[in-house]
Formats: structure tokens, C-alpha cells, sequence
């Protein structure tokens, strides 16, 4: 099991997760930020300083955001697991169901 981000994150990127997470394995997309499901040791220290309330337990996430699973899953095809966000650094991609979703207006 692992944690997950779903829609609220988009356009947002708080980033606020990506400080609590002691394995570092929350990356940076373009438009939202995704869990390396690998490396995610389910702590759930990043769930609660989430201030958009993004971060679920992947039991736990609300029904119309169920398909945020497979885009957190799939984002780390191509990527796999690097060994940490840091490492990398921003992707400069998104998945495609991201993509998708028109840009929230501010």
C-alpha cells in the first residue's frame, strides 16, 4: 500500500509534502506532484500538511478521484524508481490524464 495525490494538487504544488517526506519520494511533474509507489514507505507524514487535502491512503481515496492511483502508478513507468525526488529534481512532465485537465484559473 502507498499514498497517493490526487486532482486537488494540480496547478497548486504546495510542495509542503515534499518536506515532511523523510525518503524523499514525492517528485515534481509540471502540474502537480505524484509518489513514487516503490519508495513510499507509508508514514503518511506528508497526508496531514497537505493544505488542499490531496493526499489519501490508497484505500482511502474519495470515489471521483479513484483513477488517481493508476496516474500516480503510471507517471513512474518511463521514470521507474530513481532513489529520490532530489536526485532529479522537477520532471518537466505530467501524466497525460494531467495534461488533460484544463489549467485552473486563479
Amino acid at each position: 500500500m502507498t499514498y497517493v495525490i490526487a486532482e486537488p494538487c494540480i496547478d497548486v504544488k504546495d510542495k509542503s509534502c515534499i518536506e515532511e517526506c523523510p525518503v524523499d519520494c514525492i517528485y515534481e511533474g509540471d502540474r502537480m506532484l505524484y509518489i513514487q509507489p516503490d519508495e513510499c514507505v507509508d508514514c503518511g507524514a506528508c497526508e496531514p500538511v497537505c493544505p488542499v487535502e490531496a493526499i489519501y491512503y490508497e484505500d482511502d481515496i474519495p470515489p471521483v478521484w479513484k483513477d488517481y492511483k493508476k496516474v500516480n502508478d503510471e507517471f513512474f513507468v518511463e521514470l521507474g524508481s530513481p532513489g529520490g525526488a532530489a536526485k532529479i529534481g522537477p520532471t518537466h512532465r505530467d501524466h497525460e490524464d494531467v495534461v488533460a485537465i484544463p489549467t485552473k484559473s486563479e
